[in-house]
């Protein structure tokens, strides 16, 4: 292998969404760029494969509004720069008790970022959406037309397609066992389980429920970051109310805040089937997975929610369909976004806890990680609610203003 071939200015560590899109902000730079996968590119054993993820402004924690924005605007240059879409507009609708301070905090955000909603009782629900949707009298629903729909192995495959294009040499089947700094010159070394090495003067780490593994290897830091298994479910729609459920048809992109939490899309990628599922998982050694335990989720109140909220026209006996997929969460729920720091200082760039509501922003992201790993500092962001040094002040991380945050660590 010639030098320079092993050469770089920035190599990132993970080819999911993260890693993908920090690579592509990365190589728009003009700078020479190397992005390794422990697997094969686009394999199902992390979090950045299926069908969809959902896209939303409305959130209680009204930090991650910026983020959101930022990326829907990127998520359309991305889509103009490789010519083909994988972002599908729709309406967000979020859901749940009256007096759910989640909810609340909902439309707080809402209010605070000017972002157009309606806010609407049980009888003005079930107008606006013609009986498709119902709660019960004591529930509220939050509209936006801030939802939609993300392809995610299409997306990681376009910010894959785009880096390339822009330069970046792409590697998979090369699993990163070590990470040091090479003190005769100061550069990065990167190497990897099949003994190759790669010299770069920046890296940035990316590597989902692999993150706690591989920060501890590295730089003995205990990231409280914890990787799950989760399963996503796919139903049956009765025959007759197929286009009423379909992103054709106008149907929402919907999140529940009662109990359990529960989150769906329109029927978009099989048609007669929408996805509704759990956000919940079990934890789990991302290396040695049980691949498949979603029948000990609570599926009996996931029936009982289709039953109630889509008033019969959904078939609850059993899902059609199931998917296993990998979340990496920290205690408080956010994201990781921070230097490695220690030996390293500001040359290593730390990117994780973001599933269960990450792939969204992974635009926004992978430019605010490629800024930090060239300036050391990211602009237009406020990342203190990101930062690892959180995590030593309060072990829960961030204090949260509403007391009813949903939990969605389950364990053994």
């Amino acid at each position: 292998m010639a030098a320079s071939d092993t050469q770089f200015d920035v190599i990132v560590v993970g080819a999911g969404v993260m890693g993908s899109s920090t690579a592509y902000h990365l190589a728009k730079t003009g700078n020479r760029v190397l992005l390794l996968e422990q697997f094969d590119f686009l394999h199902h054993r992390g979090s950045s494969h299926g069908e969809s993820r959902t896209i939303r402004a409305t959130y209680p924690e009204d930090y991650y509004h910026d983020l959101v924005m930022e990326s829907y605007e990127l998520w359309r240059m991305a889509e103009a720069e490789i010519g083909f879409k994988v972002y599908y507009p729709a309406e967000q609708l979020d859901i749940g008790p009256s007096n759910s301070e989640s909810l609340t905090a909902v439309v707080d955000t809402c209010l605070k970022h000017s972002i157009p909603h309606l806010v609407l009782d049980r009888g003005e629900l079930m107008e606006k959406y013609s009986g498709r949707v119902e709660i019960p009298a004591n529930w509220v629903a939050v509209c936006s037309k801030y939802g939609g729909v993300i392809k995610p192995t299409k997306a990681v495959s376009m910010f894959q397609t785009l880096a390339y294009k822009n330069g970046t040499v792409l590697k998979d089947n090369a699993e990163v066992v070590e990470i040091k700094r090479d003190e005769s010159n100061g550069r990065i070394v990167v190497s990897t389980a099949n003994g190759e090495s790669f010299h770069g003067k920046k890296c940035v780490v990316t590597v989902g429920a692999w993150s706690k593994k591989l920060v501890k290897l590295v730089g003995g830091i205990e990231l409280p970051i914890l990787p799950l298994e989760v399963s996503v479910s796919y139903w049956r729609i009765k025959e007759g109310f197929e286009a009423e459920y379909a992103i054709e048809g106008g149907f929402p992109t919907m999140a529940s805040y009662g109990k359990p939490y529960v989150y769906g899309t329109p029927s978009l990628e099989f048609p007669g089937l929408i996805k509704v599922a759990i956000h919940a998982g079990y934890s789990c050694n991302p290396d040695k997975r049980s691949w498949g335990r979603e029948g000990r989720l609570p599926i009996v109140a996931l029936k009982e929610w289709i039953d109630e909220k889509f008033g019969g026209r959904v078939d609850s006996s059993r899902p059609v369909s199931s998917q296993l997929c990998m979340y990496s969460m920290t205690p408080d729920e956010d994201f990781v976004i921070d230097f490695l720091g220690g030996e390293f200082e500001k040359d290593v760039v730390i990117g994780g806890g973001f599933s269960g509501h990450g792939f969204k922003m992974s635009p926004a992201i992978g430019r605010i990680l490629a800024e930090l790993a060239l300036k050391g500092a990211a602009e237009g962001v406020e990342l203190k609610y990101f930062k690892l040094a959180r995590f030593e002040e309060n072990p829960k991380g961030n204090v949260k203003s509403f007391a009813d945050q949903v939990k969605l660590h389950q364990n053994d």
